[in-house]
């Protein structure tokens, strides 16, 4: 009679603090935020049922769909400056960081690294200061060398603004796809690179020919990393912008946007219902964007792994 396998509780014992923290500070309260938001008040103020009619406000009336949409689109700007500057740029800083003959190579990667611990009210705050027109350094160091005419009130502007405030996110945040590249890059097998350069393939050729596709898995997870880090921003445009997101909106997310309608700000009032259901709605945008890539990029990029 074959011997049964013992059962692992210490694995169940180990999981379990982390799961109750998980479940208390983030399933319970989303699940609650999920249900609020098909609530709202009746005449007399009583909480009551309402279905998807906050919903349909939402995305209907022009009062709230003007703003979402707004917000919506600028988030969506906001995500494909990260994903068309930063993480081709921690691709690149990985790719150069991986070579061996690189001296002060842990340096770098710290110096790179470093900004990502900051605070977001730092990062914010210094490149406010920064970018100043009245009393930054930037105007300061660009005449310097001479570029001095390139210069203006990029956080002033509402053509600018935002991608300005995206491009900051870029500075604080490409040591992350960096490092995880870099990790990537450092995981390929020996023998797969010695095979490369008996073949004759050295430098970037290497590079994009054998090492790219085999780290392939990593840029996706980075990617969809980066999709839900910028579609659940709020930090930086609250410090840098205020809850208004200015100048007249233009740098107006849906983080910000939830913080308004949810808390209120200024003359207006707050609304836990109508803020629920901006939740709810970040929530399902996510949660395609993650079932997207789940079902139809990772399994194709299953292929490259060894």
């Amino acid at each position: 009679m074959a011997s049964r396998k013992p059962v692992r509780w210490h694995i169940a014992v180990f999981l379990a603090p982390a799961v109750l923290v998980y479940t208390a500070l983030m399933i319970i309260p989303l699940f609650g935020t999920l249900a609020q938001s098909l609530m709202n008040k009746d005449a007399t103020g009583e909480r009551v049922f309402v279905g998807l009619q906050n919903f349909a406000r939402l995305f209907g009336d022009a009062i709230w769909s003007d703003a979402f949409w707004n917000a919506l689109a600028n988030n969506t700007w906001f995500f494909v400056i990260h994903m068309l500057v930063q993480n081709p740029i921690g691709i690149a800083l990985a790719a150069i960081l991986s070579t061996p003959k690189l001296r002060m190579a842990a340096f770098y990667r710290t110096a790179i690294f470093i900004p990502t611990i900051l605070s977001f009210v730092i990062v914010g705050f210094v490149w406010k200061l920064i970018l100043s027109p009245i009393w930054g350094i930037a105007p300061g160091m660009l005449d310097a060398v001479g570029l001095k005419f390139l210069f203006a009130p990029w956080l002033g502007r509402e053509e600018t603004a935002l991608t300005t405030l995206a491009l900051v996110s870029v500075w604080q945040f490409v040591g992350i796809p960096m490092m995880l590249i870099y990790a990537a890059l450092l995981s390929i097998p020996d023998e797969v690179i010695e095979a490369a350069e008996m073949d004759g393939i050295t430098g970037w050729s290497q590079f994009w020919k054998i090492k790219l596709p085999l780290i392939l898995p990593s840029i996706g997870i980075i990617s969809i990393l980066t999709f839900v880090g910028n579609f659940n921003a709020f930090d930086l445009i609250y410090v840098a912008q205020g809850a208004l997101a200015g100048p007249d909106f233009s740098t107006d997310i849906l983080g910000t946007f939830l913080y308004r309608t949810f808390f209120g700000f200024q003359l207006q009032l707050g609304d836990p219902y109508m803020g629920s259901a901006i939740a709810g709605s970040m929530f399902g945008i996510i949660l395609v964007g993650v079932c997207i890539y789940l079902f139809g990029i990772q399994t194709r990029l299953r292929r490259y792994q060894f």
